[in-house]
């Protein structure tokens, strides 16, 4: 069942009760369909939004009254709506609330030694603590997801402010979203530079879709846009896309460097993947980069950046953005990693010292 026709179900539901309390609010959820025709989940956000604060909540009321076995058992299609209706009025009041903020996280070019960009990661001011994915799903669900996403690359534009000019900064999107008329208006009122601004893919473009994506992406590349895309979604349709697509660049995850100093098959793929993205001009960044060993045999081989808690957590601090402009010291992080697993086996000498 859509989330539209869940609204209009739910709606008619509100409108046909005739306790004389409720009228007020009713009425509100009447005219507010008279000006948004066409658009029910807008309606209902807006009653929802007006009778959050009250006791008689609707969602609430009939959870309390369940819970307290004074109703009958919910039918399953009853229920899956009152669970619709309560994502879309968590995801209001965060939207409503601006409850998100940016984390960043720093790309090291492994050639140079120092940060070239950072990927934007949203974090949630919640009460129960979700993860970021989990809040972008259950948005994406009731309709919002798209509303979130903009809402997210708002909050990365503003914040990226406070970084280091010279970085590019990476903007997790859908592909959908990239088809959303809202992208080059986002874009036309933002500080950060178009061409500071990588778009990387949080999932791969639809075959039907790709032709869309392609005329929508395209002039935004134009303007010096660029697109990153990631290694998780293999096959010979997504090469032959990727062929196509030309990414500025392509993300290797822990499924391909994991271990690329310890297994030659590992590395024997890396290095097909550096001749692959050489001959589409793609520059390579390793993601989950762990070890120091990982990152030199990676270096080696040359690949082009890399991301991981090795080389640098994501940071809600401006004061440790500021700080991303030095070098990386890959002998003195040997060094201090040794040390630090020295340190972890002999307790005893650790407190000694």
């Amino acid at each position: 069942m859509s989330v539209r026709i869940q609204a209009w179900g739910i709606i008619a539901a509100v409108l046909a009760d005739t306790d004389p309390s409720g009228a007020a609010v009713r009425q509100r959820l009447s005219n507010s369909l008279d000006e948004n025709p066409g658009v029910p989940e807008r309606a209902l956000l807006e009653y929802l939004l007006d009778t959050r604060r009250s006791d008689a909540n609707t969602v609430e009321t009939l959870e309390s009254a369940r819970e307290m076995r004074l109703t009958p058992a919910v039918p399953p299609k009853v229920a899956e709506q009152i669970d619709a209706i309560r994502s879309m009025s968590r995801i209001s009041a965060l939207l409503e609330n601006q409850m998100l903020m940016t984390a960043f996280q720093p790309i090291y070019g492994l050639e140079e030694k120092s940060v070239v960009g950072v990927e934007a990661l949203s974090r949630f001011v919640s009460d129960d603590g979700a993860a970021a994915e989990l809040w972008f799903a259950e948005a994406a669900a009731v309709g919002l997801g798209a509303n979130l996403e903009f809402a997210a690359l708002g909050s990365a534009a503003a914040a990226a402010k406070s970084l280091p000019g010279n970085l590019f900064v990476s903007l997790n999107i859908s592909p959908a979203s990239c088809l959303d008329p809202r992208l080059p208006e986002l874009f036309d009122h933002i500080d950060l530079p178009l061409n500071r601004v990588v778009l990387e893919m949080t999932e791969t473009v639809k075959d039907e879709e790709y032709p869309q994506f392609i005329s929508a992406i395209n002039p935004l590349r134009d303007r010096g846009l660029r697109i990153a895309v990631d290694d998780t979604h293999s096959g010979a349709g997504a090469l032959s896309r990727m062929v196509h697509l030309r990414p500025d660049f392509l993300k290797l995850g822990r499924n391909v460097i994991g271990d690329v100093d310890k297994d030659g098959i590992q590395r024997a793929l890396a290095a097909c993947l550096v001749d692959f993205a050489e001959q589409l001009g793609t520059t390579l960044v390793a993601e989950g980069v762990e070890t120091v060993g990982e990152l030199k045999v990676l270096t080696e081989l040359g690949i082009s950046a890399g991301q991981g808690y090795l080389l640098g957590r994501p940071s809600v601090r401006p004061k440790d953005w500021a700080g991303w402009n030095g070098r990386l010291d890959v002998d003195g992080l040997n060094r201090h990693l040794a040390g630090r697993e020295q340190a972890e086996e002999s307790p005893v000498a650790s407190e000694q010292h």
